[in-house]
């Protein structure tokens, strides 16, 4: 049998990866029951004639309007449709990187960002050669607002100091800017809705290479149906909307982190990227 204190920390654990971050209250509340009039104010002893209501629910039901308490107004998300157009307009009005984080930090199209504790946007120098993009930010990169900063950034930064590069000579990214709650995989109406913004802000940095990490960012951002072991190693065109530019997929750390044995391929297609910047250097 689970002792206490472990039991504890592990559904203090799963609340945590649920997304779940605040306690609303230490104690249950039913908040369908009647509310009873105080019981000074009813009288003793006595009993509803049959058909009539007791004394305290009937005044309960006559309190003014203005007393009697309203329900939250909400206003209905917009439907995935209008979403998508919202995030079209507002990422193709942005000039810079600076004025896309600030649209995306206001942009209430996605319902990620209502989860999330922060925009994870990018990290490293939009300025270099090559840029990098995953899926989704983590609960590490969502505490800290960068990306790839948990035990995948970990090895990432490896990843990149095998061949002489690191955060200063290169630009990360994600496709879906906000952290899913649990860590779940984005739906496709979220990862649609951020395109937009992940594709200007693409254009924006305007690097010569675009490294895809793993399948999903692969097929979104090169519309490649195929999956990552077939398609890691390969190199694709990527218009990024003022010229044509080489794309590279490969795997996600993270996936590295559960499968070792396919490091080896990570660290061909690595080899293959280094070759590139300095043959198109």
């Amino acid at each position: 049998m689970i002792s206490g204190r472990r039991a504890a920390r592990e559904l203090i654990a799963f609340y945590v990866d649920s997304g779940t971050d605040a306690v609303i209250g230490e104690t249950p509340v039913d908040r369908m029951a009647e509310t009873p009039a105080p019981a000074s104010s009813r009288p003793e002893n006595t009993e509803p004639r049959s058909g009539e209501k007791p004394a305290h629910i009937a005044r309960t039901n006559m309190l003014p309007t203005a007393q009697a308490k309203t329900a939250p107004q909400t206003t209905p998300p917009a439907s995935p449709e209008t979403a998508i157009m919202a995030a079209r307009e507002a990422a193709r009005s942005a000039t810079s990187l600076e004025a896309l984080q600030s649209l995306l930090a206001a942009f209430e199209g996605c319902a990620l960002r209502a989860t999330a504790t922060q925009l994870v946007f990018a990290d490293g120098n939009p300025q270099s050669r090559v840029m990098l993009v995953g899926e989704a930010p983590g609960y590490d990169e969502d505490a800290i607002g960068r990306p790839f900063v948990g035990r995948s950034g970990k090895l990432l930064d490896l990843m990149l100091a095998a061949i002489g590069l690191d955060r200063k000579s290169a630009y990360i990214a994600n496709v879906v800017p906000w952290r899913p709650p649990g860590n779940r995989t984005p739906t496709p109406q979220e990862t649609a809705i951020c395109l937009p913004f992940i594709r200007r802000q693409i254009e924006l940095a305007d690097p010569d290479i675009l490294v895809c990490l793993g399948g999903p960012a692969m097929q979104t951002l090169l519309e490649i149906k195929e999956g990552i072991t077939r398609s890691r190693g390969r190199w694709f065109p990527y218009d990024t909307g003022s010229r044509e530019i080489r794309a590279l997929a490969t795997f996600h750390p993270a996936f590295l982190l559960r499968s070792p044995l396919q490091k080896r391929f990570a660290w061909r297609d690595f080899l293959a990227l280094k070759k590139a910047l300095k043959t198109s250097g």
